[in-house]
């Protein structure tokens, strides 16, 4: 059981900064100004990233507490999941990766 956990928390942690470094190199375009800059940034990016999780699991917990069948949870999962990356998409652009003027 531990080592479900841990795999896990290990996929999570290496998914984030994947997309992390993914996002900032290759969406936004943005170069941190210093080590700092690039810490600060990634913690935001964090932040941002626990708040349109919590879309994607409601959204499908949503469902399948409302329908109740396993075919419309995944369905509410998916729903939950495109809302969680539109959302996180807009505040990226707005809150995380802002260029300096």
């Amino acid at each position: 059981m531990l080592a479900m956990y841990l795999s896990i928390a290990v996929g999570t942690l290496t998914g984030l900064i994947t997309k992390y470094v993914l996002d900032k190199k290759y969406i936004f375009a943005y170069r941190a100004s210093s080590f700092a800059d690039d810490g600060a940034t990634f913690i935001l990016y964090s932040v941002m990233g626990l708040a349109t999780t919590l879309i994607f699991w409601g959204t499908e917990l949503g469902f399948e507490f409302i329908f109740g069948t396993r075919w419309l949870r995944y369905l509410g999962a998916a729903i939950g999941l495109t809302i969680g990356y539109l959302v996180k998409y807009r505040l990226d652009k707005r809150f995380v990766f802002i260029k300096p003027p």
